[in-house]
């Protein structure tokens, strides 16, 4: 019941920043749930044993995300500079390991975010989009999998998860927004919108067992507690990390 209430609760907000509120007041709030992601990120990399990333991968990571364009130079020069800054550990043998936990964490966070900004800019539909189709095929996967599902699909990883929970989230999620994008993007052909969207959700699955992997390796349950019956806001969105530059990679290319 607390999972169903939260997000009764969150979709109208969620709609009305995204379709119309302010750039200004979407940006704050793409800002703010950034930082509670990377927050809760950091208290699992914490878990590792070498030491949290650090508050450096707030600064570094809105940069990233505020700015225009990001150029591979500069990628290059926040993992110089990270590198540069786990030097003053004690403990040298953690350096390396802090340092990719840093540049990890900002760029599956920040820079997964990132996508957001020229998505909505083009069309707010289409980061409304990129929003839902993966909320739409987890209520599939969980009615179908915790009735159907006999085939584990990675029992290391998340146990409660099976192939006939990860199909059914592919059949939801490819039917309904296609339909989305058939109504609101007339001009994406009906065969793209389908491709598209299959492919979206299978990545939002490698973002869910992404971070399911990175909590059991950190031996933790949930990212946080924000969102009650949820867990935290990573919980919320890790399948939407993956999605979204799957999108943008798709309107960049076509």
């Amino acid at each position: 019941m607390k999972r169903v209430l939260t997000a009764l609760g969150l979709i109208p907000i969620v709609a009305w920043v995204v379709l119309w509120a302010d750039w200004r007041i979407f940006l704050a709030v793409l800002l703010t749930v950034a930082c509670l992601c990377y927050r809760e990120y950091d208290q699992i990399a914490a878990g590792y044993g070498f030491g949290a990333p650090g508050v450096v991968g707030y600064g570094a990571g809105v940069l990233l995300l505020v700015s225009w364009d990001a150029p591979w130079v500069a990628l290059v020069g926040l993992t110089v500079v990270a590198l540069e800054m786990v030097m003053r550990d004690q403990d040298l043998a953690h350096a390396l390991p802090r340092a990719a936990l840093l540049v990890t964490g900002i760029l599956y966070v920040f820079g997964c975010w990132k996508c957001a900004r020229p998505l909505r800019e083009l069309n707010p539909h289409w980061l409304m989009y990129g929003l839902m189709l993966n909320w739409v095929g987890d209520i599939g996967a969980y009615y179908v999998g915790r009735r159907f599902g006999k085939h584990k699909l990675a029992p290391q990883v998340s146990p409660n998860k099976s192939w006939e929970g990860s199909i059914a989230s592919v059949f939801t999620s490819t039917l309904l927004g296609s339909l989305y994008l058939q109504r609101f993007i007339p001009s994406v052909p009906w065969w793209q919108a389908v491709a598209l969207t299959a492919a979206a959700n299978i990545a939002g699955q490698f973002g869910d067992l992404a971070e399911s992997a990175m909590k059991r390796g950190a031996h933790v349950k949930d990212s946080g507690d924000l969102l009650p019956g949820h867990g935290g806001f990573l919980d919320r969105v890790d399948s939407t990390l993956f999605a979204l530059p799957v999108i943008y990679a798709y309107l960049m290319l076509v």
